[in-house]
């Protein structure tokens, strides 16, 4: 389980993101994350990731207090994070990644199992560099794969449909689906109304604070209703 509790943090220049914000993630559970653009989605993933440190308040995993422990730490503990837009590496094959992030030497069917979950041909990619070369959708999906060789308990996910198409959104939402069954500990922050329908809990963050949250049948209706002060439209790709 991931809490927050009565968490803020402030820009260097000013200007607060997060606001005496207090949440629990709730563990073995599927929670999707949704809100307006700039409510401070992206900012809460990073505080739980250890990317950013808060202003105030604590963070704690399982009991335990991780606020003064960086992302490194926290990936040690067994908790992954998927970025909104992520990390290029020059240098390194999809095959390389996936290996170091799995910690052990792939098989080739281990690494068509990875590829395929999220829409790629493992003899097209497993030999690429993560690099430029990659296009954005491409790059996200090999990104999620290495969370998925981690094989962490939680995992953290900004907007992991951003960039990928149609097909292998469809896959996307199964992957998901598989890790619900499991009984992993997810974030996800989305729009999209296809993880939200499968969401267990559904979190709504505007403004940087709590605006709702709970069993996706009692607060998506609300969403749809347009009941959320300063909610967007939900996306439907």
């Amino acid at each position: 389980m991931l809490e927050l509790s009565h968490v803020t943090w402030v820009l260097p220049e000013g200007g607060t993101i997060i606001d005496d914000l207090s949440l629990v993630i709730p563990k073995g559970k599927l929670s999707v994350v949704t809100g307006p653009n700039g409510g401070g989605k992206t900012t809460l993933a990073k505080l739980l990731a250890g990317l950013i440190h808060p202003t105030s308040g604590r963070i704690y995993f399982d009991g335990r207090d991780i606020t003064d422990l960086n992302i490194t730490e926290r990936a040690n503990l067994g908790i992954s994070y998927g970025f909104q837009t992520p990390v290029r590496f020059k240098g390194m094959t999809v095959k390389g990644l996936l290996d170091t992030a799995a910690g052990h030497t792939l098989s080739f069917d281990e690494l068509c199992e990875l590829t395929g979950k999220v829409g790629l041909c493992t003899l097209d990619y497993i030999d690429r560099d993560v690099d430029a070369s990659l296009s954005g959708g491409e790059i996200k999906r090999v990104e999620i794969a290495s969370i998925l060789a981690r094989g962490t308990d939680v995992s953290i996910f900004d907007e992991p449909e951003a960039g990928i198409d149609m097909w292998s959104f469809n896959g996307l939402v199964d992957v998901f689906k598989a890790l619900k069954e499991e009984g992993k500990t997810m974030m996800v922050i989305s729009h999209q109304q296809r993880l939200l329908d499968i969401a267990d809990e559904i979190i709504v963050i505007s403004a940087g604070q709590l605006r709702d949250q709970g069993p996706r049948d009692q607060v998506l209706p609300g969403l749809l209703a347009g009941e959320i002060a300063g909610h967007c439209p939900l996306g439907r790709r």
